[in-house]
């Protein structure tokens, strides 16, 4: 597979579209798939084991088509649904007999979540017993990935990585050592009618922006900006627009609205934060040919996904923040005209300001992380276009925006393998 090739795949697979977190939007699916192997309705118990990513991320969310927040209602939600063909977008289609043996399911204690023990940033187990029949799913690597399905023990779906492509994305582990400028100069290259699918991202994002922008929900973060901005105390520019619309969309989001948004490397929140700044570029710069938009799109999806390769897809630091950020800050810094080292320069802004934000789970103050991420994405595209970027040596900014890239992966897995574990205590303490 070459450059090329691994860029399109990429971008076939990791942009879909999602409703809901990922995380609790996962667990569903892995339930369903399980509980799919079932002929009755009656279920005496459901064991769920996640990695400790997984466990945090979907603790404190909202869930579509509930008014409720809970690893077990996910579980539960998807154990009744019993189907799992519509993917991400499953919690998009619970009905009131799904919700009501839901809530029996988890009212009677039947629903059990554990904190699995494995190294494996995504992973889902799921449990479920009725009368004599015992079956498991189990999802691996990707929010959407179910590597197996079984019935009283016997194979009912079974899938094998292949040892030559990253487990999370399915191309060659080659290609993330491709240099910046080689994916972007490749993408600059690719046949619009490959990639134009890509702008449907950015209706359905601002879709959600919309929404979050029409009303308080969440925090409110979107919402406060456009009340600020019609009131004149705020400015409408092309920093505040992004931060208004990625704002917006995340509270709409977070809030557990069924509305789907299309995410990337498999999170929608990540999907906000590499699609809204582009469409506020657009917004502000409308001459922006459709073709022109498709290619920035692709270069923020794919860089995306690079960071996401060295510091894990879930991880303690905020992916939507950095990765995705980084990703769109990219893209604007090409449509602006900017060349490899203004590109270089633009990450080496992102990754000097924002590799300390931490990922505390979704919730409603995602907002507030996204919006931020997204405004100084396009501070930091602003000022490479000027020249001014973080030098060699800050910090862990060292020489090239590829290698400062991969410093995010030690300070990922080394310096921080016991945030999680923190931070998941306090969130239990604050539960309790």
């Amino acid at each position: 597979m070459d450059i090329k090739d691994s860029i399109l795949f990429i971008l076939n697979n990791e942009i879909k579209p999602a409703i809901g977190c990922t995380e609790p939007v996962a667990i569903a699916l892995c339930a369903a798939a399980a509980s799919s192997c079932i002929k009755s309705k009656k279920f005496d118990e459901v064991e769920t084991y996640l990695s400790s990513n997984i466990y945090k991320n979907g603790m404190n969310v909202g869930i579509p088509n509930t008014s409720d927040i809970g690893l077990d209602v996910a579980t539960a939600l998807g154990v009744a649904k019993q189907d799992y063909s519509k993917g991400l977008q499953i919690l998009g289609e619970i009905d009131d007999n799904c919700r009501a043996i839901a809530k029996e399911l988890v009212d009677d204690k039947k629903v059990s979540v554990k904190i699995a023990d494995m190294s494996k940033k995504v992973y889902i187990k799921v449990i479920v017993k009725s009368e004599d029949n015992i079956a498991e799913a189990i999802i691996e690597d990707k929010h959407d990935n179910i590597t197996s399905i079984t019935l009283n023990g016997k194979v009912i779906l079974e899938k094998k990585q292949t040892q030559s492509s990253s487990a999370t994305t399915g191309v060659p582990d080659s290609f993330f050592d491709s240099s910046i400028m080689d994916i972007i100069n490749a993408i600059d290259e690719l046949e619009f009618e490959d990639i134009k699918f890509l702008l449907d991202g950015i209706a359905m994002n601002l879709n959600a922006a919309e929404m979050g922008m029409s009303e308080k929900l969440g925090i409110g973060t979107g919402y406060a900006m456009k009340k600020s901005m019609d009131k004149g105390v705020m400015c409408n520019d092309l920093a505040n627009q992004a931060m208004m619309l990625t704002s917006a969309a995340s509270d709409a989001r977070m809030s557990g609205k069924v509305i789907p948004v299309m995410s990337s490397s498999g999170s929608g929140n990540n999907g906000l934060t590499a699609i809204l700044p582009l469409a506020a570029y657009k917004k502000t710069n409308p001459k922006t040919s459709d073709e022109k938009m498709a290619k920035s799109l692709a270069i923020s999806h794919v860089i995306t996904s690079y960071v996401k390769h060295y510091i894990g897809r879930l991880s303690p630091l905020c992916g939507c923040s950095i990765a995705a950020a980084t990703g769109s800050a990219s893209a604007i810094t090409w449509l602006m005209g900017g060349n490899s080292t203004q590109i270089q320069g633009t990450i080496k802004n992102i990754l000097a300001n924002l590799s300390g934000v931490i990922c505390d789970g979704a919730k409603p103050g995602c907002s507030l992380k996204l919006g931020t991420a997204a405004a100084a994405g396009v501070q930091s595209s602003l000022f490479a276009m000027q020249g001014f970027y973080a030098c060699k040596n800050n910090g862990i900014v060292t020489g090239s925006a590829e290698q400062s890239i991969k410093n995010l992966k030690s300070l990922s897995n080394n310096g921080m393998d016991n945030v999680d574990k923190t931070i998941i205590d306090i969130m239990l303490a604050a539960n309790n």
